[in-house]
């Protein structure tokens, strides 16, 4: 029966790692996979995390399944820092918080729980949005349609954003990135979030909130600011977590699916279902990052070292957006470029044309996804002046 399987092509993202090793150009450049990385170029182990992990290998004591939800250790060490340790919903327990196999794994539970529990129900994703969105909800059997996010000119359009979703039809689901858009680096502001909290109210609309880098923006609290204002405000919301980034635990899957209902029954009759979707996707969730988690969230010294080893990536790639455009202004396209410093996260949309993103591999060794979607955290110092000079190369 094989035999008829047709091939399909391969992750583009994991296309480019490969061609990228195989490139002999002793300045390549890999802007490509979405991970952080040091001035080294490496994807270092924080060191929180190794502390952590050394107590664990030192006291754990077993190795059993952790329950469909997950440890209950790791929901408590989330939960506030997501909403917020003052958090009213917390405090009126309308908070559910499911473990899940990384964030993606967080958005496939959301995803079949809406098609489960809320059948005929739209989802709304911003043009453009991470690729793999489209996947997971389609997958699920879920209608997909796209709200305007960025314009002609490479810059937010907020206002085009606005109005697609006040034509959005009552009940269907809208995801919202919480900080750090992927792939644009494009950011709502404090006011433009209260605005969409209205719409979402007027429309009755569900926020699906895709919260994959808390910390990587302006800060842990500051990057939550739309996450608890729709938390606050709404009787009911989605979020989708990831401890993958802002922990440096990309291969121990460590996501988390939090569902807010109006009250605590309500709350504990949505957890009920999560678990049965959890249970029949993958029954447990893989324990070992989410004990990382909960070691470094529920000790002091430990929280202290992660949030300061948290900012100095965060400071890292914010000073390398900058020093991007600085590199750009002997070429005169410091202007052209300048989006690439108001964004935030490890992604940028440069505005390069795929033609151009072509000419920057094939003639430089420079790798990025075809959109112009560069990792800014594949930046340094060394390679900057090299990487402006290529821009201004096919810029010409």
């Amino acid at each position: 029966m094989f035999e008829q399987i047709e091939r399909v092509p391969g992750d583009a993202i994991l296309g480019l790692i490969e061609a990228f090793k195989k490139d002999t150009n002793p300045q390549k450049v890999d802007l490509g996979v979405g991970v952080y990385r040091d001035a080294a170029g490496n994807t270092p182990v924080m060191r929180a995390v190794k502390e952590a992990e050394a107590r664990l290998l030192k006291n754990e004591s077993t190795k059993t399944y952790i329950g469909s939800h997950g440890a209950p250790a790791y929901g408590e060490a989330v939960l506030p820092l997501v909403l917020g340790s003052d958090s009213p919903v917390l405090k009126a327990n309308r908070a559910s918080a499911t473990q899940s196999p990384g964030g993606t794994g967080a958005l496939r539970l959301a995803a079949d729980f809406v098609a489960s529990q809320l059948p005929g129900k739209g989802i709304w994703v911003s043009d453009p949005t991470w690729p793999n969105h489209h996947g997971i909800f389609t997958s699920a059997g879920i209608e997909l349609h796209k709200y305007p996010y960025v314009d002609a000119d490479n810059r937010l359009d907020f206002n085009g954003m606005l109005a697609a979703l006040k034509k959005i039809p009552e009940g269907d689901v809208v995801v919202l990135h919480a900080c750090c858009h992927n792939p644009t680096g494009f950011d709502l502001s404090q006011s433009q979030w209260q605005e969409v909290l209205t719409v979402l109210k007027e429309r009755q609309l569900l926020p699906l909130i895709d919260f994959a880098y808390q910390g990587f923006g302006e800060g842990l609290d500051e990057d939550a600011y739309g996450v608890r204002l729709l938390a606050e405000h709404l009787d009911e919301v989605i979020i989708t977590s990831s401890c993958s980034k802002n922990f440096g635990i990309y291969c121990e899957r460590t996501g988390c699916l939090i569902l807010i209902a109006k009250d605590a029954e309500q709350m504990e009759n949505v957890r009920s279902q999560v678990a049965i979707v959890a249970r029949e996707n993958y029954s447990n969730p893989p324990a070992h990052g989410g004990a990382i988690v909960s070691e470094i969230l529920h000790d002091a010294e430990l929280s202290a070292l992660w949030r300061e080893e948290l900012t100095e990536m965060r400071d890292r790639i914010n000073t390398l957006r900058r020093d991007f455009v600085e590199a750009l202004k002997p070429y005169g396209l410091d202007e052209k470029y300048a989006c690439v410093a108001e964004q935030r996260g490890m992604f940028s949309y440069t505005g390069l044309t795929p033609e151009q993103v072509d000419r920057l591999r094939d003639e430089f060794g420079i790798y990025m996804v075809r959109s112009g979607r560069a990792n800014v955290a594949g930046f340094s110092h060394e390679n900057l002046p090299y990487l402006a000079k290529a821009i201004a190369a096919v810029n010409d």
